[in-house]
């Protein structure tokens, strides 16, 4: 008896060891891609070429399979140029393991992630401190996915896979999801060069995407596109079942990140988020910020979503979902000017606000990032569909009461609505 509980305190040992290393391996890859080293990471840069070198070292110590004949060291870059006015080349960063199984290994899943920033930010850039030039680390957006990313590629290289793997590191996504159309558009034709890869598109079945997984809260996560096949809501809600993790499912998968472009191309996705924060797109986004336990579920949960998604016996079905977002935000004459918490992390009745632009209507009545919306216009918000169900409701150049809890206080703040900015 006595050497029984011992092996099961070794072995409970070896779990925190093991889970420990992940986190920190985790967070020493957002360091350094989210250092000022790399200057934020903008395609093109200095910075952008030593975050891909770092990145293909990694797999290349997996011993990964490259994907473009040739080329030593660079046979993991998909090379591509974009731009009008200014062109800038940079790349894909991709390495396959290949399947297991015989039947199923023709069949590719890709695990994504996008490696690029805003750089130095300014005007045009995305930032939402546009006048503030300094470097924009990018610690959740998304060095916290890329560190996802590479712990479960270590994962499945040791213990395998029945559908065959495509990692991609995508460039350019904050340009427009440049890296990963570029990246569909090349498995439309042939090239010679292509290697390990499948012969075109259809032969990618799946696509899991992880962009800004690094500030969880309340184990709380939310996971986009599963309507996009049969079997999606199914598999997620059992996933987060067995891991202890809160998730909200929306079924499209659209939606600004990499995920949109393959549901372009028909093929059904899961996009994983911990969703937006007050340093979202500034300077002020930085590894010190992130939760790195709550990276540690993101990770424990994703490794299992896809061990069951490899091992399904027969290829997901796509279904075409039609964009919740396009379709509500079509009813909208006016707008509060915040992002609200699309993921439900809040355990108290109502929807917190995330994010508060200041100069917006919500901003200049008095609500603050962090509120909790529980009434606009004298009724009920519970979730994110009845707060688009509220403002599809309301009119512009009138004023209404919402009704916030700020800590353990409720304030009632007049909001004179302004039009959404087309």
């Amino acid at each position: 008896m006595k050497s029984k509980y011992y092996l099961l305190s070794l072995a409970f040992a070896f779990t925190l060891q093991t889970q420990a290393q992940k986190q920190d391996d985790m967070r020493q890859a957002v360091e350094y891609l989210a250092s000022q080293e790399l200057g934020g990471r903008y395609p093109g840069t200095a910075g952008d070429t030593l975050a891909s070198e770092f990145i293909t070292q990694k797999l290349r110590q997996l011993k990964l399979n490259p994907v473009v004949k040739g080329k030593k060291k660079k046979g993991f870059y998909h090379d591509f140029t974009y731009g009008k006015t200014e062109q800038r080349t940079t790349h894909n960063i991709l390495a396959v393991l290949p399947g297991k199984d015989k039947k199923l290994r023709n069949e590719f899943i890709v695990v994504g992630s996008h490696y690029d920033h805003l750089g130095m930010g300014g005007q045009g850039s995305g930032s939402r401190r546009p006048d503030t030039l300094g470097v924009h680390p990018g610690a959740d957006d998304n060095a916290s996915g890329d560190a996802v990313v590479l712990e479960l590629a270590k994962y499945f290289k040791k213990t395998g896979s029945p559908r065959s793997i495509i990692f991609a590191f995508f460039g350019a996504e904050e340009q427009g999801l440049v890296g990963s159309k570029f990246f569909l558009d090349w498995m439309k034709h042939e090239d010679n060069r292509r290697i390990n890869l499948p012969e075109n598109q259809k032969g990618i079945v799946a696509m899991v995407n992880l962009d800004m997984v690094g500030r969880m809260r309340n184990h709380s996560m939310c996971v986009s596109g599963t309507g996009t096949s049969s079997c999606f809501k199914a598999l997620a809600e059992q996933v987060a079942e067995n891991t202890a993790v809160n998730i909200t499912c929306i079924p499209d998968g659209y939606g600004p990140s990499d995920q949109a472009s393959f549901v372009a191309a028909e093929i059904p996705v899961f996009f994983l988020t911990t969703g937006g924060h007050m340093e979202y797109h500034t300077p002020a986004d930085v590894p010190y910020t992130l939760n790195y336990d709550g990276m540690q579920q993101t990770l424990e949960y994703t490794q299992e979503l896809i061990t069951r998604l490899s091992a399904m016996p027969d290829t997901p079905d796509y279904i075409n979902v039609p964009s919740t977002q396009t379709m509500k935000h079509a009813k909208f004459k006016v707008t509060l000017g915040l992002m609200p918490d699309v993921m439900g992390a809040s355990t108290i009745p109502g929807l917190r606000a995330d994010i508060v632009v200041a100069g917006k209507p919500a901003h200049n009545a008095g609500i603050r990032s962090g509120d909790i919306i529980q009434e606009i216009d004298g009724k009920a918000v519970n979730d994110i569909n009845e707060y688009m169900e509220r403002l599809s409701e309301l009119t512009a150049g009138t004023t209404i009461p919402v009704k916030v809890l700020r800590n353990e206080e409720t304030i009632v703040f007049q909001v004179h609505l302004s039009p959404p900015v087309r």
